[in-house]
């Protein structure tokens, strides 16, 4: 839906961009300058004195090309009607671009089960060569610092040390009840652990908060499997289908989400 609205908006900027091309207006051309027809008449008139002066020509037919030469040099060169540029226009294309930019960044996240292509689990981006005692290090400095904190829990979680991935998650949570990278992380870490009921408590809040969250999708339908619920499972998978396809997850949830479809009936 957010594509179509863009290219509605495009359509409509550009072609009121473009609309005074269109327009039945000559195109403009380089207008001769004017001393060029002064010196040109002054030559014209000396090559006519001359032949006065030799008796080459008629004397009526002398006043009559002087005049015709003195009248040319004197002309104003006409101009056509100068039009301003299209302000207007170029103003309401930028105005309907800019709300086609403001509906992508507010919806693009839903549309797109609010999470980039790539992304981690939680949400957070690696820092590039930090080592874990450098993100430990980061951490301990600024301790309200979200995105430092959520970067530590994720090492930790690669690390296999959920213990201490969960505490910096809590942290975090403690800052923003409603982060959503932190719940997300704290769901995985208990349904690991088998704490199912937790997990899926946390799920809740992140799906309460973002229904098409890709990541809370996808771990309530696996969280509905191992219960057994395959008619929960095939609900929270099939609207993990539409948002997550990139999310690392989905090739592995093609073939269980199959076997809850069946196993849940018609």
């Amino acid at each position: 839906m957010t594509i179509i609205v863009f290219v509605v908006f495009a359509i409509i900027g550009g072609a009121l961009a473009l609309r005074p091309l269109g327009q039945s207006a000559p195109w403009p051309v380089e207008l001769p300058d004017e001393r060029d027809d002064v010196a040109r008449a002054v030559s014209s008139l000396r090559d006519l004195e001359f032949a006065r002066a030799a008796g080459t020509i008629d004397p009526a037919d002398h006043a009559r090309l002087r005049a015709t030469l003195e009248a040319g040099a004197l002309a104003a060169t006409p101009s056509g009607p100068r039009r301003t540029a299209p302000v207007r226009t170029f103003t309401v294309a930028a105005l309907l671009c800019g709300a086609a930019a403001v509906l992508i960044v507010v919806a693009l996240p839903r549309e797109a089960g609010d999470r980039a292509p790539g992304a981690t689990l939680t949400g957070t981006v690696p820092l590039a060569g930090s080592s874990l005692a450098d993100l430990e290090s980061r951490a301990r400095a600024e301790p309200r610092d979200i995105p430092s904190q959520l970067a530590l829990a994720d090492a930790y979680t690669q690390a296999g040390r959920p213990g201490d991935a969960s505490v910096v998650y809590r942290a975090v949570l403690g800052l923003d009840r409603d982060n959503v990278p932190a719940l997300n992380g704290i769901a995985m870490i208990l349904d690991l652990a088998g704490e199912r009921d937790g997990a899926e408590v946390a799920v809740d809040r992140v799906l309460a908060l973002r229904p098409r969250n890709a990541d809370a999708l996808f771990l309530k339908g696996l969280i509905r499997y191992k219960k057994e619920d395959f008619r929960g499972a095939r609900a929270a998978w099939s609207t993990f289908f539409e948002v997550g396809e990139y999310h690392p997850a989905v090739e592995m949830v093609r073939p269980l989400y199959e076997e809850a479809r069946r196993r849940a009936g018609p």
